[in-house]
């Protein structure tokens, strides 16, 4: 019996019924909220494991729910928007969303990138080789807790930017094209991957700089890629 549970947040019923039996014939377990405020109270009444969240929602859009899921979890997150939603696109990844999907969707890619993401949340952490706490100058990743600190503090990263922390952290000083990256932690061919990336590594930036503009650890090579500094 599949042990996953994943929320289903569309202000439109047909759709939130259609992607019910897609997942259902996955033997996945589906549960269902029409806007923002019902999705947070479901959250809390269920264990789940990825939510897929629309943007167009009345009461609570999907980027202020976004936001407010990810002041307390870090599961992952799937955005749901329309062709001529790309600014809100954007704004999800921003506020911590890990993807999006299009509207219309096709049903296989939806399944594909559930089922995608779920392997990585439930195997977080798992790069070979790594059991020894990495440091930094002052940023330290912890493997067994699956947690990085910068600065003294514990930051709270969500999934794929914890991913990109501890490829980019346990290879300290090599250079990874945006390519490398997004195909390493993402493990799918490239998918958008200059936007996605880019978003990701700004977010990072953000949680484990001091100056974001002008960043002591995660660095960016021109014309290359990223690297984090030794």
């Amino acid at each position: 019996m599949n042990p996953y549970n994943i929320l289903v947040v569309d202000d439109e019923k047909e759709i939130r019924d259609a992607i019910e039996i897609y997942l259902k014939n996955e033997g996945i377990t589906v549960i269902k909220a029409q806007d923002g405020i019902e999705a947070i109270e479901k959250l809390h009444e269920h264990s789940i494991h990825l939510i897929l969240l629309d943007i167009m929602m009345p009461r609570l859009d999907g980027i202020s729910t976004a936001f407010k899921i990810r002041e307390e979890k870090n599961i992952p997150i799937i955005i749901l928007s329309a062709k001529s939603e790309s600014t809100d696109k954007i704004l999800g990844l921003q506020v911590g969303a890990d993807d999006y999907v299009t509207k219309p969707f096709n049903p296989l890619e939806l399944i594909a990138r559930v089922k995608s993401h779920l392997r990585r949340y439930m195997s977080l952490g798992t790069y070979e080789g790594i059991s020894k706490t990495i440091n930094l100058n002052g940023l330290t990743l912890d493997p067994e807790a699956k947690e990085v600190t910068a600065h003294g503090e514990v930051v709270k990263l969500t999934p794929l930017e914890y991913k990109i922390c501890e490829l980019l952290m346990t290879n300290a000083g090599r250079v990874f094209s945006i390519l490398d990256i997004y195909e390493r932690v993402w493990k799918e061919p490239s998918y958008n991957a200059e936007n996605t990336v880019a978003v990701h590594i700004r977010k990072i930036r953000e949680k484990i700089e001091i100056d974001p503009k002008n960043p002591r650890y995660l660095k960016v090579v021109w014309g290359i890629g990223y690297k984090m500094e030794k």
